[in-house]
This record gives C-alpha cells, structure tokens and sequence, in this order.
C-alpha cells in the first residue's frame, strides 16, 4: 500500500480510531483522518466528497449504499453509543433520573450546549421539541456547528454539555453525570463502510477486518461506547 487510507469519520469513534491507528501504522502508512459531526460528513460526501472509509450512523450508511456511493453489502457495525449528560468537574449533578426530572433539569440549568450537526444534536433537538421546551432551552443554550460540547463546559461558557458520552469523555476536566432517561433517549448505531470507488479498496478491506477486530467489548467501553 503505496498512500495512507482516506478516512472520514464521526466524532463519536474518535477515541476508538486514535487508538487503533498507531498500531496499524507499525505495518502499513498512518490512515488520514477526519473527525466530524455525522451531518457534516455526510453533506461533504453527497456534495461529492469521497475516500477509502467513512464511519457514519447506521441509517445514513445504508442511504449512501442505496445511493451507490459505498460497495453493497459492505456495512459493518462497530459500536452502540448513548447521549450523555455532563457538568464541570465538581459541580453539582442535576437530576436526570427520569423524564420528568431531565426536563425539570434542562428548564432549571442557566445555560447549556449541544451541537447543531452532531447525531446526538439532531436527536437532543427534536427531543426539547417533543418535550414542550425548545424554546425555553434554545433561548439559553449554546449550539455548537462542531468540535466538543465538553470543551464549553470546561471554558466555564455552559453549565451543561449534551453529547455521545464517548465525545463528552475526550474532554478531560469535566463529570460525566449520566446518559439520558431510557424511556427518552435512543440508543444509536455506528458502522463503518467503503467506498464503491475507494482508490485502494483491498487495503481498505484489510483496515475493516483491522478495525471490527480491535474494536472490541473492552475498548469500546472505555472510550464510552458499547459492542454490538
């Protein structure tokens, strides 16, 4: 394999892929990567963006599948991942125990944020809307284009960051309170598949069978994540 793999992939298996890919780089070229929200990379491949491998929400890889944009039958589910709710370091932990007591937290916190392209984002959006309160809790929240929502909470700018608890645990420095009610909240899929015109779909295969293999239960769990 003469050229890195061209990687594009959520924010939620960053942590996963920044532990990987050093140990694949010891017998192959270092993977080019690029962490986004699943929104923004999606727009960016169906604006015309292409590579090797992308890692997205299992709904919209089988959108692009049937768009022709990656090989057919080529999904491979990596990991399951929840929302969670997170507080500066110290702070006290509002109560997210239930529906009730989540909506009471978000009407009763002073600020808060969430990001605008996120798949956690477009779910916590049409969450307020559905609990009755988005406009109380826009009208104080902070929503983020991309990046982490922790990194807020950390500056001190928000009292409460909602995100994929694996993206809320690269952010050293802040309390990751819990994920939201079961009777709320979802539990989202994340695959990865190739490009129907990767530029090096063998390599692109054997980083598959790479990356399924060294995501297991263990790793997956500490990077916030759970198994398939």
């Amino acid at each position: 394999m003469a050229q890195p793999l061209s990687i594009m992939s959520t924010l939620a298996l960053q942590g996963v892929l920044d532990a990987l890919a050093p140990l694949w780089a010891k017998t192959n070229p270092a993977p080019a990567m690029v962490f986004d929200p699943t929104k923004s990379i999606s727009q960016r491949i169906a604006d015309g963006a292409r590579g090797d491998i992308a890692i997205l929400t299992a709904a919209a890889v089988d959108d692009f599948i049937a768009k022709g944009v990656f090989a057919p039958g080529r999904r491979r589910d990596l990991a399951l991942s929840h929302i969670g709710v997170a507080v500066a370091a110290g702070a006290k932990r509002p109560d997210i125990s239930t529906p009730e007591a989540f909506r009471a937290t978000l009407l009763a916190t002073p600020s808060l944020a969430y990001s605008r392209a996120g798949a956690s984002g477009l779910f916590f959006a049409g969450l307020i809307e559905r609990l009755g309160i988005a406009a109380e809790v826009n009208a104080k929240a902070t929503v983020i284009p991309q990046g982490f929502t922790g990194e807020l909470l950390k500056r001190g700018e928000v009292a409460l960051a909602i995100q994929q608890v694996s993206e809320l645990m690269t952010v050293p420095g802040i309390d990751i309170i819990g994920t939201l009610p079961a009777e709320i909240g979802e539990v989202m899929t994340f695959s990865a598949a190739i490009f129907a015109e990767a530029p090096q779909p063998e390599a692109a295969r054997a980083f598959m069978a790479f990356l399924v293999e060294g995501a297991d239960a263990k790793l997956l769990r500490a990077k916030g994540l759970e198994p398939v």
